[in-house]
């Protein structure tokens, strides 16, 4: 490991490392004429940073360390910035595509949450990790606008080979902290790009973000928690207060219509989406939404057919994130098609709304576990097979398994 001399670093000391070091990773890397005039500004906080840093971190190294994939997925689905990030993500991702940026989410410690933005800057950050499961805090990738938010719960920027770590030295980042409401710090957003598109315009931007993300988190915290909780992708189950309810059927089939559009139905609208041309009397939706209410304590309105309290559902955790662009969640949500066994028009309607708008994604991402993790629910999706096995690569020991389905399905 490099190391720096005790780092009371003189102008003429730092001169030495920049120019060995000012090497950016996938762009032209910083100049060195503009490397050599910063000497001299060079900031406290971020010679502390490299201080600390170079305790663990070996300026040589490539690429961030990931973290385990299984954890990811229920990191992400546990955090309290999921919803905020999610139902923001349309404009964050506007942001950063228009800007020919990458922004990124990330929990307390550093670990890459949510990811988008510009496709061929973030095919470059995946170069570095910087992507889903990638760890950036201090001690496992050095100096960078992510580290030193976490360390100093401010927004911060870091730019080219203030980096410590000689990949990052082609990019620049701005960072700030988000915090919940009694103020402990869940995570940094960060948006970063190539050194030569810098502007200090982008750190108000990144402030305006966070208070935006804020502003919904607290409101989110300050709602009643959802005392109901409805799985419908794959097997059914309805849970009450954390126990698992016995329903008939139909009543599953209209609660999960009516968690999946919150705006509700009229009666004429819920009586074609359950019953469609069946000779069927109003009567008997009545009948039917009547003993749903009564198993749900009365959680549905009247004249509009619509639940009015929370409703925790995972086909709609999934349309969101779909939504969203976030993959990760989509493909971890997905435990099988929507209410399989349900033949009702307004359930077949959704079900292949949302397996096709899962499927598409997952063919076009370059993802190879989204592909893996979706491939282990359509065990006959010859495609989706193919596809994992041209993703991974020839060392990677998953192309066995994926190997495997693909020869299953074509058997069947």
């Amino acid at each position: 490991m490099t190391h720096l001399p005790a780092l009371s670093l003189q102008r003429a000391e730092l001169e030495k490392v920049w120019s060995r070091w000012a090497v950016g990773g996938g762009r032209p890397s910083a100049p060195a004429p503009v490397l050599r005039s910063e000497v001299a500004i060079l900031r406290s906080e971020v010679v502390e940073s490299w201080e600390r840093s170079l305790r663990t971190v070996d300026p040589a190294r490539a690429v961030a360390p990931s973290a385990d994939r299984d954890e990811l997925g229920s990191r992400w689905a546990e955090s309290p910035l999921r919803t905020p990030v999610t139902e923001l993500a349309s404009e964050i991702r506007a942001i950063a595509e228009d800007a020919g940026m990458i922004a990124v989410v990330t929990d307390e410690v550093g670990t890459v949450l949510f990811s988008c933005g510009d496709r061929a800057v973030r095919r470059q950050a995946e170069t570095v990790n910087l992507a889903p499961g990638g760890c950036w805090d201090e001690p496992y990738m050095g100096t960078s606008g992510v580290a030193l938010s976490l360390h100093s719960g401010r927004p911060s920027s870091v730019w080219a080979a203030e980096h410590l770590v000689e990949a990052l030295h082609g990019w620049v980042c701005y960072c700030a902290p988000i915090r919940a409401a009694d103020g402990r710090q869940l995570g940094v957003l960060d948006l970063s790009t190539y050194w030569d598109r810098s502007h200090p315009m982008i750190l108000t931007t990144v402030r305006a973000l966070v208070t935006a993300i804020e502003s919904r988190l607290h409101a989110e915290q300050s709602r009643p928690v959802a005392r109901t909780r409805l799985e419908c992708l794959g097997v059914p189950r309805l849970y009450k207060q954390g126990q698992q309810v016995a329903m008939r059927p139909r009543q599953l089939e209209i609660l999960a219509l009516l968690a999946l559009e919150p705006e509700g139905f009229t009666p004429e609208r819920l009586h074609a989406a359950v019953y469609g041309d069946r000779s069927v009397s109003s009567s008997t939706l009545k009948a039917d939404v009547s003993r749903l209410r009564r198993a749900t304590d009365g959680q549905i309105a009247d004249r509009r057919y619509m639940l009015t309290d929370p409703l925790a559902c995972d086909a709609t955790e999934l349309l969101a994130a779909l939504e969203a662009g976030d993959l990760t969640t989509a493909v971890r949500v997905y435990r099988g098609p929507l209410l399989p066994d349900s033949d009702i028009p307004g359930i077949v309607q959704w079900r292949e709304h949302l397996d096709v708008c899962l499927r598409t994604a997952v063919l076009a991402d370059r993802n190879p576990e989204h592909a893996l993790r979706f491939g282990q629910r359509c065990p006959d999706d010859i495609e989706i097979h193919e596809h994992a096995l041209h993703l991974l690569t020839p060392g990677d020991s998953r192309r066995a398994l994926a190997a495997a389905r693909l020869h299953t399905a074509l058997r069947a």
